[in-house]
């Protein structure tokens, strides 16, 4: 009988030789990771020496290296920045309409699709909806503008043929920061019913059986049996969706917003970029980005741990 060797542990040691032959298999895997650990290092890490000019008077003449140091001044100006707050309000607020939108929406989408009997009839409608998912807001931004036009758009074509006003959804401050999250779920909530779909997979269909026996009938069975089965997974979004609560969504609102919307519609990235890259004020947008992260560093930190605390949900 082969003897396993026992270290100071208690626990079983494993022999050099299949460590190595292990650790040989395991290689290919190890290899596959590697572009994508490069490229979030290259772009996202080596970055983050930049952080140092959100505390400078920088100057691209002098480097980050040279520029001279300010402090807490950006901060400073950074509080003091007509209309900062609002943009503050502007990005909780579609945030958090979106994150809602964006659970509810395709988790009503998920029960009215697990409702279709013909198979066929269901891919077709998974497919139509996944599309505009993989569409970059560089296209949707110029056919949402043709859509949306007061003058000759679809949908205010047909406000004006029921004598309805029309009603100019990007340019119209009321309008704005609806329109984004309207337009928003329209692009993602396809793509969204994938993780409740898949949560469907995992219900017991004994129980369909026995709510089915009892007397349950379609509408009961989704109440009591589906609803439930799929409130782990619901949860679990909902907290993690917290983290991007200061991320309204920086490439539609690029594309779609102008000038007259800023009131509703600048949100901190726009801010940032029309700082630093069109005022070249590069130490204030790096100190507004630099804010950001931290309070989103915070709320996906909480998010986590209220995701274990609800869900059981770990990372390790």
């Amino acid at each position: 009988m082969e003897q396993v060797a026992v270290g100071k542990t208690g626990k079983p040691q494993v022999p050099s030789s299949k460590l190595r032959r292990s650790n040989w298999r395991e290689l290919p895997y190890h290899l596959m990771i590697l572009p994508g650990f490069l490229l979030v290092f290259i772009y996202s890490y080596i970055p983050m020496a930049g952080i140092m000019m959100a505390f400078q008077r920088y100057r691209p003449a002098k480097g980050i290296l040279h520029s001279p140091w300010v402090g807490w001044s950006n901060f400073e100006y950074m509080l003091n920045i007509p209309g900062i707050y609002q943009v503050l309000w502007n990005t909780v607020f579609i945030a958090l309409m979106k994150i809602i939108a964006g659970i509810l929406v395709p988790v009503v989408v998920t029960l009215l699709l697990n409702e279709a009997r013909v198979r066929w009839f269901q891919r077709g409608i998974q497919t139509i909806i996944y599309f505009p998912h993989f569409l970059s807001w560089i296209i949707l931004s110029g056919i949402l503008i043709d859509i949306l036009s007061p003058s000759t758009g679809v949908i205010n074509s047909l406000l004006s043929f029921f004598h309805i006003k029309p009603v100019f959804f990007l340019g119209d401050v009321k309008w704005f920061p609806y329109t984004m999250v309207l337009t928003d779920t329209w692009k993602e909530f396809g793509y969204g019913t994938i993780v409740f779909l898949a949560a469907l997979t995992g219900i017991n269909p004994a129980l369909y059986e026995a709510a089915s026996i009892d007397g349950a009938g379609r509408w009961k069975q989704t109440l009591y049996v589906t609803l439930p089965g799929m409130l782990p997974i619901i949860i679990l979004m909902t907290v993690l969706s917290l983290g991007n609560v200061l991320n309204a969504g920086f490439d539609q609102i690029f594309n779609l917003y102008s000038a007259q919307v800023y009131p509703s519609g600048d949100i901190i990235d726009t801010l940032v970029f029309r700082i630093g890259m069109q005022d070249a004020n590069y130490g204030v947008a790096t100190a507004v980005g630099l804010f950001k992260s931290v309070v989103s560093l915070i709320m996906i930190g909480a998010s986590y741990l209220l995701a274990y605390r609800f869900a059981g949900y770990k990372i390790f």
